[in-house]
């Protein structure tokens, strides 16, 4: 079973998430907002919602993507930052679309300082989660910070991946710089099973790239593996090297896209004629596999994230 396990939604509507106005006027979504027809002051819930599921319908390389929930920033006393929340996605919006939509897995996302963190998770995980989300240099977490200890004991008992974004991040505000995937060790310690989002990868040549840190990780740890979500991106394309240079390393990635970043072809390894060739494509979801088994990822790389996830073979 082919399932991609980084897709983002944005919402909105009142209760089903929120957008800052620095956000929304930024040009990666404004550029989004015009590939995909939407009106400049539209809401995106319905219409980003459509297109998605017009691009996993159309596909035919995938059975099922993980839309992942996007919690507010926390204060470390456990208060919500509404001032340096720039994206939200409630949990219970993202759910409802996952019940609705047989291709459409929850991806729930709890900040371990929120003082309900536990019993949040339990009810995400109750309502169908496959995994919890972070994106610390957003959403303001240190994985290393003791207050997210009883955090990973419960996504230990509940059996619950948690996909934590390493490396640089562009489209989103950074309110910290907890990067480096090897924060998430005392997680891995207490027996969660971790994917590092991007493999650790920088977003801009500037930043300090984490790629060596997680093929240490991934080789040292059974538990730990690194999605391949934007690794379509110019400033990511070198994490390919890493991957296909170790065996053992690619038995550790699994396939996430980060839809609806665009995917951009490498044609240091496809040729020129070959990578713009699958500009053509305008499903971002078939095009980034495409591109990916063109690089030689095979059929175990694509089955794996089903696998890591406990995905049954039939939804």
């Amino acid at each position: 079973m082919r399932v991609d396990c980084h897709v983002h939604l944005s919402a909105m509507t009142p209760g089903n998430g929120s957008m800052s106005p620095r956000l929304s006027k930024s040009i990666p979504f404004v550029f989004l907002r015009h590939k995909f027809g939407m009106k400049p002051d539209a809401s995106l819930d319905a219409p980003l919602v459509a297109v998605l599921k017009q691009q996993i319908e159309s596909a035919g390389n995938l059975d099922a993507v993980t839309v992942l929930a996007f919690d507010a920033v926390y204060a470390t006393d456990g208060r919500r930052d509404d001032v340096n929340t720039h994206l939200y996605l409630a949990n219970d919006y993202v759910a409802a679309l996952c019940q609705d939509e047989p291709r459409f897995l929850f991806g729930c996302s709890v900040h371990p300082y929120r003082k309900d963190a536990l019993a949040e998770l339990g009810r995400c995980v109750a309502a169908g989660a496959v995994l919890c989300k972070w994106l610390p240099i957003t959403q303001g977490i240190d994985p290393s910070d003791q207050r997210c200890y009883p955090f990973y004991e419960a996504l230990a008992h509940y059996g619950l991946p948690l996909l934590s974004h390493t490396g640089g991040e562009t489209m989103l505000p950074n309110v910290n710089r907890c990067a480096d995937p090897t924060l998430l060790l005392p997680a891995v310690r207490r027996g969660v099973k971790v994917v590092a989002a991007h493999c650790g990868t920088q977003s801009k040549p500037w930043e300090t790239d984490h790629v060596n840190a997680f093929v240490r990780m991934a080789l040292d740890h059974e538990h730990v593996y690194g999605d391949t979500s934007a690794l379509n991106w110019p400033f990511r394309w070198h994490a390919y090297k890493a991957i296909f240079g170790d065996p053992r390393v690619m038995a550790k990635v699994i396939h996430g896209s980060d839809w609806p970043v665009i995917p951009i072809p490498h044609p240091g390894r496809l040729g020129l004629g070959g990578a713009l060739a699958f500009f053509e494509d305008e499903n971002w979801l078939r095009r980034d596999v495409a591109i990916k088994a063109a690089l030689g990822f095979d059929d175990a790389f694509f089955d794996r994230a089903a696998k890591v996830l406990r995905i049954p073979a039939a939804l």
